[in-house]
């Protein structure tokens, strides 16, 4: 077999359980660990290997994340490879480190998935219509606003501190970039 014949065959019999879940979204999804676990098997059986390289790179004066997954031969000197970008983004309360790795992560993910033919339309980051166009002053498509001092705020709140993400929250509602902060500092005391 050539690469492409393994690729084919590796994307063919290849499947990605959504093995986490978020509890402020209330969706199960993948991540890039729990995809290069999964293929392990394959790549034995199919005598290929997979490593992902990554780089900082600067678009526009903004740091990005580029992350090449690709898939080697092990019985000839042959690859092929994908290559996703992320843009390293320090929203709310986020410190720095993890900025850089929440980015490092979407971009191995999405690398990943773009080697593989990995599907995700049906990830709550990737398909927002909880409102499906209906109620007032809300757009198609469009995400409910996080309004401050609701029950849903505080469950944002409550969530962050138990070590979620604001990128979860800011997924899911629309929320300005002095509400992103408000909601950091409040998780934060």
């Amino acid at each position: 077999m050539n690469i492409y014949e393994k690729l084919l065959a590796i994307q063919l019999e290849f499947k990605a359980p959504k093995d986490k879940y978020n509890a402020f979204g209330k969706y199960n999804y993948r991540s890039a660990e729990g995809i290069l676990e999964a293929i392990k098997p394959l790549l034995e059986k199919y005598k290929a290997t997979v490593r992902i390289v990554e780089e900082l790179q600067e678009i526009n004066g903004l740091p990005v994340i580029k992350s090449v997954a690709h898939l080697d031969d092990a019985e000839k000197e042959e690859g092929i490879s994908a290559v996703a970008f992320a843009g390293v983004e320090k929203a709310g309360g986020m410190a720095l480190p993890q900025a850089y790795g929440s980015a490092s992560s979407y971009a191995k993910k999405y690398a990943l998935g773009n080697l593989l033919l990995i599907d995700d339309t049906q990830d709550a980051d990737a398909t927002n219509n909880q409102d499906k166009g209906k109620g007032k002053g809300k757009g198609k498509g469009s995400k409910p606003k996080l309004v401050r001092g609701t029950d849903t705020w505080s469950k944002a709140v409550d969530y962050i501190k138990s070590g979620g993400s604001i990128n979860d929250i800011t997924a899911k509602y629309a929320m300005t970039q002095e509400a992103q902060d408000v909601l950091a500092g409040e998780a934060m005391s």
